[in-house]
């Protein structure tokens, strides 16, 4: 905790300011946004997979941030509320949502304390959010609250802290290629001054050593989730980003440990 706001100002919001002051760009980058007819196919791939046809069905998409996925649930057919403890984040939510013309619920509220009532949706939803909780235990017991026996769960995330071998030896020859002029410098959709402010961030959550696929699952059991299905087939999602990335980042996204996890509340 940062003591220069006080004893009242904590990690949650830390993590909310942070977020807030990443709202403005966040869609500019690849992988937040959808940039391309075949991402967008390859995500609701990816949506029906785990979770069906939407039918209508309640679904709660936490820290939705821009409702990128809220849109793409909303595509697949589901009655969908948005969840983000951002204002900025919401306002834009809500923006998008107007200009695109669509029927989404947005609130602002913590995704570890959702406020929802009991048993209220079908599919609970999360993209790049586990890594960020603060007490994972408590929070999937929140999220199994507010399923519908029966319902589902669909975690994308990954591990964006332990670089392996390969990784960390295409971002050297990336660095190196820059240096010399080979390529140009990557566009920074995060202000650079939030760098320290992330690693601070990092630092204190619950996965500060990295959000494993194993780790998450086995926790989601312990909160009494069924049917635990670790996905790490995500590479037609990759592929259709390496697009709008550069050769050096493409690859090293390629090599990240990332997954979708879906895991179902006992019916």
């Amino acid at each position: 905790m940062t003591e220069t706001h006080g004893k009242n100002y904590n990690l949650r919001d830390e993590i909310k300011a942070y977020w807030s002051a990443r709202a403005e760009k966040f869609d500019l980058s690849p992988g937040h946004e959808i940039f391309s007819e075949d991402e967008r196919k390859a995500w609701q791939a990816l949506i029906e997979k785990h979770l069906g046809k939407g039918d209508g069905r309640p679904a709660l998409d936490l820290a939705s941030g821009t409702a990128v996925v809220s849109h793409m649930m909303d595509d697949a057919g589901f009655k969908v509320t948005g969840l983000d403890w951002s204002e900025t984040m919401l306002a834009l939510a809500r923006s998008k949502a107007r200009q695109r013309g669509r029927d989404i619920t947005f609130r602002m509220a913590d995704a570890e304390n959702t406020m929802e009532p009991d048993e209220a949706y079908d599919v609970i939803v999360t993209r790049h959010l586990v890594w960020t909780l603060v007490d994972p235990v408590a929070c999937f017991a929140e999220w199994m609250r507010v399923l519908k026996p029966g319902g589902k769960l669909l975690i994308v995330d990954g591990d964006f802290v332990n670089v392996g071998f390969a990784e960390r030896l295409v971002k050297r020859l990336a660095a190196w290629a820059e240096r010399i002029g080979l390529i140009k410098a990557e566009i920074l959709h995060a202000p650079a001054e939030l760098a320290g402010k992330h690693q601070e961030i990092l630092s204190q959550v619950h996965f500060s050593g990295g959000a494993r696929a194993d780790d998450v699952a086995a926790l989601l059991r312990q909160a009494g989730f069924a049917s635990v299905i670790i996905d790490h087939d995500l590479k037609t999602i990759h592929r259709a980003q390496a697009k709008h990335l550069s050769f050096f980042k493409a690859t090293a996204r390629g090599l990240q440990h990332r997954y979708a996890i879906c895991a179902s509340k006992p019916g």
